[in-house]
């Protein structure tokens, strides 16, 4: 991977204004704040560009960050996903038996552990599917600080062994989507918070599509996708074509538009 920000920047690029920079950015790099790793924010920096995240997405994971270039557009835009009407849909590789519903939704409360891990905030054999969804009961939640953390997804297309899979975070914790699919039964491939083997050369999570309004544009919003690349079909039905798969995902999580929000 090239981490020379002139070339990153050329070609990551999904979209640009006076406002916004749109990247569809690898796995493997960092958004902001890593100490001790180069990230998308510091490599801009010291090219003298100033850019500030409008969101964050897992160094593991791979696909669309939106940063902002001025902070106007950067307050209007944090303010959406603080407000939880910024719309967001990933896709994912999932391992587990093939018993995953066409749709599903996943309540479970996320907590923060030992070592500043999320977890779910139940004891695992407490929690209930019912029909197409996971919930614990209220009185099985863990004493502490837990915060509501609700998944929608659905199917694209699956085999006896793995599933891909569309999601939309209705809420935005750290770490949800790797968290709830793993404590259902339902880990992304490659994810080495679960998953310690090395047996995959990436994370199969990718952040797919972003819709938010923005008043600078006409029409005024931001509607950006970001297509995974080849690499991300190498694991889940691999005798699929992308494209195919790719048009069954959008047609399952057709966006709200910003007037119906």
């Amino acid at each position: 991977m090239d981490t020379r920000w002139p070339e990153l920047r050329k070609q990551c690029l999904i979209s640009e204004d006076d406002n916004v920079l749109a990247l569809n950015k690898p796995a493997g790099i960092s958004v902001t704040g890593e100490r001790h790793d180069t990230d998308i924010v510091e490599l801009a920096a010291a090219h003298g560009e100033t850019l500030y995240p409008v969101h964050r997405i897992d160094k593991v994971t791979s696909g669309l960050v939106l940063l902002a270039k001025e902070l106007p557009a950067h307050g209007q835009l944090t303010r959406q996903f603080n407000k939880r009407t910024a719309q967001k849909a990933y896709l994912a590789v999932t391992t587990g038996p093939a018993d995953l519903p066409d749709r599903g939704v996943i309540d479970l409360p996320l907590s923060v552990g030992r070592k500043n891990r999320v977890r779910i905030a139940a004891p695992r054999e407490s929690i209930q599917r019912e029909g197409d969804r996971w919930q614990v009961d209220e009185r099985d939640v863990l004493a502490g600080k837990n915060y509501p953390s609700v998944t929608e997804f659905a199917t694209v297309a699956r085999t006896e062994t793995q599933t891909v899979l569309a999601l939309r975070p209705i809420t935005g914790r750290r770490h949800q989507i790797r968290v709830h699919l793993a404590w259902i039964g339902h880990p992304i491939v490659g994810d080495p918070l679960f998953d310690r083997s090395g047996a995959h050369a990436r994370t199969y999570l990718h952040s797919w599509r972003l819709l938010l309004d923005a008043d600078w544009r006409t029409p005024p919003v931001l509607d950006l996708e970001a297509e995974p690349g080849p690499e991300f079909w190498a694991a889940g039905a691999e005798s699929a074509d992308p494209v195919q798969l790719l048009s069954i995902a959008r047609e399952l999580m057709t966006p709200v538009t910003p007037g119906d929000r």
